[in-house]
């Protein structure tokens, strides 16, 4: 570790405080306290868009082993409002490593907090739920930290798509990368190549990855793009992404959506899974401290099957709100909470978890594979 820890303080707006060492950059940041659940993957968590407006608690306690390097960014910068740990790897033992973590926040401005009893934090949260934090290495006055805690913006309502979200279209041709297996020969659908228009709600790489090795040409475009606009690219299909905030607010996708049902196939990740079940009729809530982590139970309703999935997100689908003719493909079985949807007469399904599996299992690989089946049989 090369980097100097210095005092620094966790207030969430409770009121209660939790002192640790600051590291990464020297500041003050705010947002809302959620935990995760991975054992790996920190890099790509960070850099997850669906985190923006978030400082992450890491369950797992030590953070930092691996290192980081460029090649495991899921976008083009660090979304995460900050970082909370228990204690940070004094070494890096990762022959990929590039940077250690201190040097990689502190260079993209990132506060962090370590030495926090997190196992107690995450507890905390478990109890009184997700709520607004605040980190400061810069000052560790009680007052000035709550302050900063108590000013931060309140999830509910926060329309976040537009912040992360791609201020041009442009198109994706990268698949696999060189250190992943090459799946690209493996599917049975490949033949043609579908053009996807894939909305950028705060999209991750590794979907457009697992896309493009399905054999798909992706353009990614903003996330207010009219569906007009989208039919004029004339697509195969419609991905809808992942990202941050609360779906209700994004009423001009939903709207969007709402247009292109049944059109063209689509498919729907996290917070294109919310913003289609808002299309379809439905309704959404906010979790009292949402899933995030690399080993949740799904069940798939047809088989009765148990994959082990990756999540992040703080709002559900509330499944007694829809239609008739949707149904819930995933079942969430740690609460019940609604991970999946489909809605055959408008040729449209979605997921709440992430099966791009980065980070995370890849139990759900198949996901992919069947859009491309379903813009096959269009």
């Amino acid at each position: 570790m090369q980097q100097k820890l210095v005092p620094a303080l966790l207030a969430l707006e409770d009121g209660t405080l939790w002192p640790g060492f600051g590291f990464g950059a020297i500041g003050q940041t705010s947002g809302e306290i959620v935990f995760n659940t991975s054992l790996t993957g920190y890099q790509e968590i960070l850099t997850d868009p669906s985190y923006h407006g978030q400082l992450i608690t890491m369950t797992m306690p030590h953070i930092g082993n691996i290192g980081t390097t460029p090649e495991d960014d899921e976008s083009s910068r660090v979304w995460a409002a900050g970082l909370i740990i228990r204690q940070l790897s004094p070494i890096v033992s990762n022959w990929r490593s590039r940077q250690p973590l201190p040097d990689y926040l502190a260079e993209r401005g990132v506060v962090a907090i370590t030495d926090v009893d997190t196992r107690a934090l995450v507890h905390y949260i478990r109890t009184h739920g997700a709520m607004r934090a605040a980190i400061s290495s810069a000052t560790v006055e009680p007052e000035e930290v709550l302050a900063l805690a108590r000013a931060a913006r309140d999830m509910n309502g926060l329309d976040l798509a537009r912040e992360v979200s791609c201020a041009e279209p442009y198109h994706w041709a990268e698949a696999q990368d060189w250190w992943q297996p090459d799946i690209s020969n493996q599917s049975s659908v490949i033949g043609k190549q579908y053009h996807v228009v894939a909305y950028d709600f705060g999209i991750k790489r590794n979907i457009l990855r697992l896309l493009g090795a399905q054999g798909c040409r992706v353009t990614v475009v903003p996330a207010t793009t009219s569906a007009a606009e989208v039919l004029a690219l004339n697509p195969d299909g419609v991905f809808l992404s992942n990202g941050p905030g609360d779906p209700a607010a994004c009423d001009y996708a939903v709207e969007s959506v709402r247009e292109l049902l049944g059109q063209k196939p689509i498919f729907g990740i996290c917070l294109g899974h919310q913003i289609l079940g808002l299309a379809l009729g439905a309704e959404t809530y906010k979790l009292k401290f949402g899933h995030r982590g690399g080993n949740q139970p799904v069940q798939v309703t047809a088989t009765d099957e148990v994959q082990i999935s990756s999540h992040n997100h703080g709002f559900a689908v509330d499944a007694s709100t829809l239609p008739a003719n949707v149904t819930v493909s995933h079942l969430n079985l740690n609460d019940n909470c609604c991970e999946g949807l489909i809605a055959p007469e408008h040729k449209a399904y979605s997921v709440q978890y992430h099966p791009e599996s980065s980070p995370g299992p890849h139990d759900s690989d198949e996901l992919f594979e069947r859009f491309v089946q379903m813009m096959q049989e269009a």
